[in-house]
Order: C-alpha cells, then sequence, then structure tokens
C-alpha cells in the first residue's frame, strides 16, 4: 500500500510539475519531484528515496525531450536523495527552518551534477547553468518549504497526535453533570 502511495504522489508531481510549465513558463522551474525525493529522505527512509529519485529523474529526463541527457537527472536526483538522506540520519531536520536550507542544498546538488554531467559527456545542457540554477533554487525552495510545512500541519503524524490530544482536552475541560447542578 505504501508502495502504491508513493508512485501515486510521484505521477502527481510529474504531472504537476509538466501542467506547470505549459500553464505559466516560470512555474515550471518549480522542481516537485525534487521535493518528494527530499521529503522521504528526511523521513530517513533511504531505499525508498533512492528508488522514488531514479524513478522521478528518468521520468523527468523523459519527458523533458531530446536535448536533455538521458539519465542525468536520475543519478543527480539520487545523489541527492543519499546526500540528505546521510546529513539527516545524522542531524535532526525536524523543523521547517531546517529544512530550508536543506531544499536549498538539494536544489543545488541537483543542478550542480545535473549540469556537470551534461558537461562531462560534451552535451549542451537546455539552459544556460548559472540562470537555471537560480532559478530552480529560488523556486523549488519556496514551494517545497510551503508544500512540507502544509504536510506537517495537517497531515502528518504529528497532526493526527495533535488532533487527537484536542479532543481529549476538549472532552476534559466539559463541566461534569454533578458540578453543574450545584
Amino acid at each position: 500500500m505504501r508502495q502504491l502511495t508513493v508512485a501515486i504522489l510521484l505521477v502527481v508531481a510529474i504531472a504537476l510539475q509538466s501542467a506547470l510549465r505549459a500553464v505559466w513558463q516560470p512555474l515550471g522551474f518549480i522542481d516537485f519531484a525534487l521535493v518528494l525525493v527530499v521529503y522521504f529522505a528526511l523521513q530517513r527512509e533511504p531505499l525508498l528515496a533512492l528508488i522514488t529519485a531514479a524513478a522521478a529523474g528518468l521520468a523527468l529526463d523523459l519527458i523533458s525531450g531530446p536535448p536533455a541527457l538521458l539519465g542525468a537527472g536520475g543519478f543527480a536526483k539520487v545523489l541527492t536523495a543519499y546526500a540528505v538522506y546521510f546529513v539527516a540520519s545524522r542531524v535532526m531536520l525536524d523543523t521547517t527552518l531546517l529544512r530550508i536550507p536543506v531544499l536549498v542544498c538539494a536544489s543545488l546538488i541537483d543542478n550542480l551534477v545535473y549540469v556537470g554531467m551534461h558537461r562531462l559527456l560534451g552535451q549542451r545542457p537546455p539552459m544556460p547553468f548559472v540562470q537555471s540554477l537560480s532559478y530552480k533554487l529560488i523556486a523549488t525552495t519556496v514551494a517545497g518549504t510551503i508544500l512540507l510545512y502544509l504536510y506537517d500541519s495537517y497531515f502528518s503524524g504529528k497532526a493526527r497526535q495533535r488532533r487527537q490530544f484536542t479532543v481529549r482536552r476538549r472532552v476534559a475541560r466539559r463541566p461534569s453533570a454533578a458540578a453543574r447542578r450545584r
């Protein structure tokens, strides 16, 4: 069941990324697949993060078309997932403020490896390096921070536990029938 959920999330992230590019070109710089990979790496699930990264990178390489080097995106996302997992396994990165630099570094690593693979194999990257780095870094960091914050606030295990305790506190605050009669 977990694998099906991950597959659906991955398909939605890739479809949303390609659809937003068609709606308005600057929205195409948001890398939803990278945000998903970073999320799984931060959850300290290395195998899931690496498989998701490889699938997302290859799918985005296939969608992006012929000028892109097939496999460069997958390799970049796998290295990024490993780097984020390596840091997350040694340092607690459970707050939103600590996830912002992680998203910045993940976007930086992903773009550096992607462009480096193109240059190493003699291919011309689809876009100038500084332009793609700056746009992707800003867009992915802002969108990823908002998405991870919303997930933590409404859908995570912590949020579920917070809602349960809120109900228990309401029940505990209600005056009992004996106290009302006095």
